[in-house]
C-alpha cells in the first residue's frame, strides 16, 4: 500500500467518525424511551416527539449542511458538527423538561443531519474511483457500528443499574448516562478533524488552485494530482459562477432536473420501508410483543451484529457488482420479510397482561425482523449515500446534498413519530403493511429510473 492511498483511507476513517456518531445519537435513544416517559411524564405523542425532535433538527442540519459546504468548506462543516455532537451529548443527558430535552436533541439533530450528507460526499471528494464505492460504504458501516455501541452501552448501562430508569452513577439515572456516553467519540471527532485536509473539489470551486493541487499530488501523487486539477476545473460551469441553489433548474426547460427528483426518491424510500421504526424503537416494538426489557436490549444488539455484517459484504463487493443490483436486492428482501412480520402480527393475540403475545411465531418474527434489519443495510442502508455522494455533478453536489438530505430526514421525522401513534391505535401489523408496500414500490422505482455510477468519475456525471 503506498503513501497515497494510506493517506486516503486515514481521510476518510477520520471523516465516518462523523457516521459513527451519527449512528449513535440514532440509537441511544432506542434504550431511553421508557426512561423519558417516566422523567417528562409524557404521553405516546409526546413521547413520540421527544424521540422524533432530533428528526427536525437532521432535515434543517442536512439542508443547511450542503449550502454551507459550498460557502466554507466541507472540512469546517464537519468540524462544526462535531461541536454541535459534544453539546448535544452533555445537554440530553442534564435536561430536567421535555421542552429543555427537545433543544439538545435538535443541536445533535443539526450535527448528524451535516454529517450525514457531508461526510459522505467529503470521502466521495477525495476517493478514486476503482475504489470510491467502499471508501463511501464505511460511512454505512461507522453508521452501524455507532448504533451497535449504542445499542451495547445501553444494554449494559441499563442491567449495571437494573433498569433504565434506575440510579446509576453519581445518583444519575441510568438512561442519562447512556447520552453521555457519546461524549467520548464526539471530542475525538473534532481532535481527528484538525489532521485532515479540505476537499480538493471545494478548493477549485473557490479557485484555491494551489491549495487544490498541493492536496491533490498528496492524494494521488504528481502527475495523476495535475490532470485531476484540470478535469476538475473543466466539469464547472463554463462561467466558473459559484455554486447556487438555481443551478438545480435546468436551463433549457426551466424545471428541477431530473437528477434531483431521483435524488429526492432515493432519500425518501431509505425511510419509507421502516427501518428507523426498528433503530429508534426496537427495545418498545419487542416488549410490546412480549419480550422483557432486558431482552429486548439483546435483541438490539443482535439486529446491529447483523447490520455489520451486511455493511461488510456490501463494503467488499461494490465496487465490482454496482450500486443498482444492491438496491434491487435489498427492497425485494425487505419486501418479503416485512411480508412476513405483518402476517405474524397478524396473527398475534392480547395475553392477560393486554400485551401481544406472538404464540408459536415468535421465532419466525425475530428471523424476519433480522432478515429485514440485514437486507437494508446490505442495500438501502449504504448504497443511498453512495449514489447521493457520487451521482450529481460538482457544479450541484452541495446543492443536490441539500435538498435530498432534507427530503430523507423529513420522511424520517414522518415515519417515526407515526409509528408510536400507530402501534397504539391501528396496531403493528398495520404499520408494517404500510412499510411492505413501500418496499415494494421501490423495486419498481429502482429498476425504472436509477442508473449505475460504478466507475464513473464524477467529472463525468451529467446530471
Amino acid at each position: 500500500m503506498n503513501k497515497e492511498v494510506f493517506f486516503i483511507i486515514f481521510i476518510a476513517c477520520v471523516a465516518t467518525i462523523g457516521g459513527f456518531l451519527f449512528g449513535f445519537d440514532s440509537g441511544v435513544i432506542n434504550g431511553t424511551v421508557d426512561g423519558l416517559r417516566l422523567a417528562f411524564n409524557s404521553d405516546s405523542v409526546a413521547t413520540g416527539f421527544n424521540v422524533a425532535s432530533m428528526l427536525l433538527g437532521c432535515a434543517v442540519g442536512a439542508f443547511a449542511a450542503g449550502r454551507l459546504a459550498d460557502m466554507f468548506g466541507r472540512k469546517n462543516i464537519l468540524l462544526v458538527s462535531s461541536v454541535l455532537f459534544i453539546i448535544s451529548a452533555w445537554g440530553s443527558g442534564i435536561s430536567a423538561t421535555s421542552l429543555e430535552f427537545i433543544f439538545y436533541r435538535i443541536i445533535g439533530g443539526l450535527a448528524v443531519g451535516a454529517a450525514s450528507v457531508i461526510a459522505p460526499a467529503y470521502i466521495s471528494e477525495i476517493a478514486p474511483v476503482k475504489y470510491r464505492g467502499m471508501l463511501t460504504s464505511i460511512q454505512q458501516v461507522a453508521i452501524i457500528s455507532g448504533l451497535f455501541a449504542a445499542f451495547v452501552s445501553n444494554y449494559y448501562l441499563a442491567d449495571m443499574a437494573g433498569s433504565s430508569v434506575a440510579k446509576l452513577w453519581m445518583g444519575f439515572d441510568a438512561w442519562r448516562w447512556m447520552f453521555w456516553i457519546e461524549l467520548f467519540p464526539a471530542i475525538i471527532f473534532f481532535i481527528a478533524l484538525c489532521f485532515i485536509p479540505e476537499s480538493p473539489r471545494y478548493l477549485v470551486m473557490k479557485q484555491d488552485l494551489i491549495k487544490a493541487s498541493l492536496v491533490l499530488k498528496r492524494l494521488f501523487g504528481e502527475q495523476q494530482g495535475q490532470e485531476k486539477l484540470n478535469e476538475i476545473q473543466n466539469s464547472l460551469a463554463v462561467d466558473r459562477h459559484q455554486p447556487k441553489f438555481s443551478d438545480l433548474i435546468d436551463k433549457n426547460t426551466n424545471k428541477v432536473r431530473f437528477i434531483v427528483w431521483l435524488g429526492i426518491g432515493l432519500a425518501t424510500f431509505q425511510q419509507l420501508v421502516g427501518i428507523n421504526v426498528v433503530f429508534y424503537y426496537g427495545a418498545v416494538l419487542w416488549q410490546a410483543v412480549g419480550f422483557s426489557e432486558s431482552d429486548a436490549l439483546m435483541i438490539n444488539i443482535i439486529s446491529g451484529a447483523v447490520s455489520l455484517l451486511a455493511c461488510f459484504i456490501t463494503l467488499f463487493f461494490i465496487d465490482k457488482v454496482g450500486r443498482k443490483p444492491f438496491l434491487i436486492l435489498g427492497s425485494v428482501g425487505m419486501a418479503i420479510t416485512l411480508t412476513i412480520l405483518v402476517i405474524s402480527f397478524v396473527n398475534a393475540e392480547l395475553d392477560t397482561q393486554g400485551r401481544l403475545s406472538l404464540g408459536g411465531l415468535d421465532t419466525v418474527a425475530l428471523i424476519a425482523a433480522n432478515a429485514y434489519v440485514f437486507f437494508f443495510n446490505l442495500s438501502w442502508g449504504p448504497v443511498m449515500w453512495v449514489m447521493l455522494a457520487e451521482m450529481f455533478p460538482n457544479q450541484i453536489r452541495g446543492s443536490g446534498l441539500a435538498v435530498s438530505g432534507f427530503a430523507q430526514w423529513f420522511a424520517n421525522f414522518t415515519v417515526t413519530m407515526t409509528f408510536p401513534i400507530m402501534l397504539s391505535s391501528v396496531g403493528l401489523a398495520v404499520a408494517y403493511g404500510a412499510y411492505s408496500v413501500c418496499a415494494f414500490l421501490s423495486i419498481v422505482f429502482v429498476v425504472k429510473y436509477i442508473h449505475e455510477t460504478k466507475g464513473i468519475e464524477l467529472e463525468d456525471m451529467t446530471g
